[in-house]
């Protein structure tokens, strides 16, 4: 399988403190990848650095053919990379249908071509809110609101940082069926998350993360039967 985007060796760095020790991952087209830890395991800052939304990272990140270890990540974004944050970071003032034309970019010969109405489609419940504004919607409305407006920039990748934490088990089922389509779609897509049953269902290869370190790499089947593996470095 081609890899979309790959890391080699990445470190990174807060003032004197280092925080990623020599990580180095892929995630190849229509796959998904879950990257799993504890809370304060390296997860976000390995999505962040990746995006180059840190200082101080040393290592090798390439994507779609092209070495983007030294590119802003303004450069990143445009190049196809989408990142939704944990914070989901949408425009709280404007409408749904105005936060997704703020994301906007022409499509791409390589990735999947998304319009507001094909998002509608894949976000029912957004189609009903595209005139509320994003700061009178439920935290389930802004994360669905903030991956679809990532979508309308046409990614050939996303990284998507904890998108069940805190939602309802119905909007997470909801999710569970985007990502799914997502994938179906082609779209290659990093997960980081910390609920195992969530990311279970829906990756096809997982790391585990601990203190910035990877611990396993593997098939999720493979860390799904080893009971050991993840009583060490997943359970609370």
């Amino acid at each position: 399988m081609t890899a979309v985007l790959e890391v080699e060796a990445l470190e990174a760095f807060y003032g004197r403190a280092q925080v990623l020790f020599g990580l180095s991952l892929r995630v190849g087209q229509g796959e998904v990848v879950a990257l799993l830890g504890r809370n304060g395991a390296g997860k976000s800052t390995t999505m962040k650095a990746i995006m180059g939304l840190l200082p101080q990272v040393t290592g090798r990140r390439h994507f779609a053919g092209q070495d983007i270890s030294d590119w802003s990540s303004h450069r990143i974004a445009r190049a196809g990379l989408g990142y939704v944050p944990e914070e989901r970071r949408i425009f709280t003032d404007l409408t749904a249908a105005e936060n997704l034309e703020v994301g906007w970019q022409p499509a791409r010969e390589d990735a999947p071509s998304w319009t507001a109405e094909r998002l509608f489609d894949l976000f029912p419940n957004l189609r009903e809110l595209r005139g509320r504004p994003g700061g009178q919607m439920s935290g389930g409305e802004q994360q669905m609101l903030s991956i679809a407006r990532t979508l309308m920039g046409n990614p050939r990748a996303l990284l998507l940082d904890e998108p069940s934490e805190g939602l309802a088990p119905v909007i997470v089922q909801q999710m569970a069926q985007t990502i799914g389509e997502l994938k179906r779609e082609g779209l290659a897509v990093l997960l980081s998350e910390q609920n195992l049953g969530f990311a279970a269902r829906l990756a096809d290869r997982a790391y585990v993360i601990e203190s910035g370190h990877i611990r396993f790499e593997g098939s999720m089947k493979t860390l799904l039967d080893d009971s050991e593996l993840r009583r060490s470095h997943l359970s609370l």
